[in-house]
């Protein structure tokens, strides 16, 4: 009887622990449901055939699973193209963006020198305005340097409000780092330079992969300065995908498979990534 008794009584606090819970466990699958439906929506109607993309009646899978849309995005439109021109920018973007950021971030957050607190305030005030403020003035600059629709054009453009972000970022993250490691290693006989590509860069690493991440975000996404400062030779994906919205309609097919195809980098870059990006966010978040 007494095991009876034990075990009753070891069950039942699980029971009412899982009462407790169970709405969380409901908010949490709404929520769930709620993030992840536009996408599920999105990939239905890439494979849905043209008689249910546009007919009257709406189904959440098709009858028939069709990858037309996905073989003419390929083969009558060279989606590969507005995919190399997407890679090349926001590669080389967040190359330049991180080699610079780190260093005047580095620079901000161990020196001290006058007017320090007013660009970092300038910084921080250069994402403030919205960016279709910079279409003029970066147009003429562009025209006139004679880089206007090349990729450079968008490179350029897009590392004038990414930089001072990531300065920002990467300003935070090595507030936090003591500058004792540096210290210690300079003691030992290096230089300022091995201190911090031996000491702090590896330590900072997963602050670095975070900026990245929104860096290389940023530039894949952009469609403002894509549409302005690009032609029909260097489209990227998101001025190719507006290519799908014409007077006489809307190829929904279309559009919807390239949305597909667009976020599976993204994706990759986040499966290789998750570690080290949310060591970076979470960086600084607790002291002691």
């Amino acid at each position: 009887m007494s095991g009876r008794r034990r075990s009753r009584g070891r069950r039942f606090p699980r029971t009412v622990r899982f009462l407790r819970a169970l709405p969380g466990y409901i908010l949490l699958a709404v929520l769930l449901v709620f993030l992840l439906f536009p996408f599920y929506w999105t990939f239905v109607t890439s494979i849905k055939p043209q008689k249910e993309l546009y007919g009257s009646t709406v189904t959440y899978w098709p009858t028939e699973a069709t990858f037309d849309s996905y073989r003419k995005l390929f083969s009558e439109y060279n989606f590969i193209r507005p995919m190399l021109n997407s890679l090349l920018v926001a590669s080389v973007t967040t190359v330049i963006s991180l080699t610079v950021s780190l260093l005047a971030a580095y620079a901000f957050s161990r020196y001290r020198f006058r007017g320090r607190k007013f660009f970092m305030t300038l910084f921080l005030t250069n994402n403030m305005f919205p960016t279709v403020l910079l279409l003029i003035p970066l147009f003429a600059i562009m025209r006139r340097a004679g880089i206007l629709y090349t990729p450079s054009a968008l490179i350029l453009s897009y590392t004038t409000f990414t930089i001072p972000f990531s300065i920002w970022l990467l300003n935070g993250y090595l507030d936090d780092l003591p500058m004792s490691l540096e210290e210690a290693a300079m003691v030992d006989g290096a230089n300022r330079a091995q201190a911090f590509l031996k000491i702090i860069l590896p330590m900072l690493l997963p602050c670095v992969v975070a900026t990245g991440a929104y860096v290389f975000m940023t530039a894949w996404n952009e469609y403002t300065f894509a549409v302005m400062f690009t032609n029909e030779g260097n489209r990227t994906i998101p001025v190719a995908l507006k290519n799908f919205i014409g007077q006489l309609g809307v190829e929904w097919g279309m559009i919807t498979a390239g949305g597909i195809i667009t976020i599976i980098p993204v994706c990759i870059m986040f499966f290789f990534a998750q570690k080290r990006l949310v060591e970076g966010l979470t960086a600084g978040a607790v002291k002691g």
